[in-house]
């Protein structure tokens, strides 16, 4: 449950939404959780459901990985106590015990995309393939990862579950920012939104160099939002864009992000690489348009609808101008929104619970 604490990222909103629609279940199983980490795991309590409980010792997390990714000791049995099922939520599963074992690999960016991940991220390249040798069954967001999986690890498929991502339901029901919100943030009337950490798999220097060339045709061109928490790896360079053309709104409380995505005239998400790509899946439940970098998961989660959103070769800055520029100038059919909504109102955090569920019986089971 480490994800839950801390400025919330991808992952944590998984971790909160998996466990929310687990615990609000009811019936005879009971939903525990353990943050392997030694400072903060105070923070856990209050960012669980009221009926699950804390279990386990405060433990410094990276002598544990150290030990973890030589040995099976100590089990997880040890520190949280006796279980039916230990879920590593974050890339990473203990040692078991005499528990059965299922982990989420997220994406294989350490391996993909290296140049783009931190030192601490590297360190996967270690403990995922341990975790997976320990875990009964594998979760993994998207049938890209799956795929990536099995190619690397040689993972067979009866022990891979595809557990795609869901939208918050108040997605749907998001309102672009009023004239006091927009005041408060600091935005413009029109304006292009990324939404994610600001850090080298996000691809922000192509989208940057875009908006350069854009400001410089159009006059009136819409300033870019970019908002997120700050991630690692080099400054965004800002040079050669005028003033207000770009935008930082550093992280957004829920409701905030919710209001800005709401009322952009399109979210832009040029990444290298992705495992599942929620911003975009959020993005269509408020009826917006998706400029994104063409990523077999992108597909994937979007669909190829030309009309719904514009998929642009990787790392192409031309064709991203040329999508933004169709995108920002051009006109849609009445009827497009609301098919956009259609598409995400079919990735819902039930069906993610429901498949992490079946892993959980098909692990049980095979014990």
């Amino acid at each position: 449950m480490t994800p839950l604490l801390g400025t919330p990222t991808g992952i944590g909103r998984y971790v909160r939404s998996l466990l929310a629609e687990l615990a609000s279940r009811g019936g005879p199983d009971e939903v525990r959780g353990v943050a392997f980490t030694l400072r903060r795991r105070g923070g856990l309590a209050p960012q669980l459901p009221a009926d699950v409980r804390v279990v386990g010792p405060p433990v410094p997390a990276r002598a544990l990985q150290a030990v973890w990714s030589r040995l099976e000791l100590p089990p997880v049995t040890a520190l949280g106590g006796r279980l039916d099922v230990f879920h590593g939520t974050n890339f990473v599963l203990p040692p078991p015990g005499r528990a059965a074992g299922v982990v989420t690999v997220h994406d294989l960016s350490f391996l993909r995309t290296p140049q783009t991940v931190t030192a601490a991220s590297l360190a996967y390249r270690t403990l995922v393939p341990r975790s997976i040798g320990r875990a009964g069954a594998v979760c993994v967001p998207s049938a890209a990862v799956a795929d990536e999986v099995a190619e690397a690890y040689r993972v067979p498929e009866d022990r891979l579950v595809v557990t795609p991502l869901g939208v918050d339901p108040l997605w749907a029901r998001a309102e672009p920012p009023d004239d006091d919100r927009r005041r408060r943030l600091g935005l413009p009337a029109d304006y292009l939104v990324f939404s994610g950490s600001l850090e080298p798999r996000k691809n922000l220097p192509l989208l940057l160099d875009a908006q350069r060339r854009l400001t410089a045709r159009h006059r009136d061109w819409p300033p870019l939002v970019l908002m997120g928490p700050p991630g690692w790896g080099p400054s965004l360079d800002l040079g050669g864009l005028p003033d207000g053309a770009v935008r930082l709104t550093g992280y957004l409380a829920d409701e905030d992000l919710r209001s800005v995505v709401a009322g952009a005239a399109a979210l832009v998400y040029p990444s290298l690489y992705e495992g599942f790509g929620l911003p975009p899946l959020e993005a269509f439940a408020c009826g917006v348009p998706v400029v994104a970098s063409d990523l077999p998961v992108t597909r994937e989660v979007v669909g190829d609808d030309p009309e719904l959103s514009r998929l642009v070769p990787l790392g192409d800055v031309d064709a991203l101008v040329d999508a933004l520029e169709q995108q920002v100038t051009g006109t849609e059919a009445p009827d497009v929104a609301a098919r956009r909504r259609r598409r995400a109102a079919g990735f819902t955090w039930a069906a993610t619970a429901d498949r992490t569920r079946e892993a959980y019986r098909r692990v049980v089971t095979a014990r």
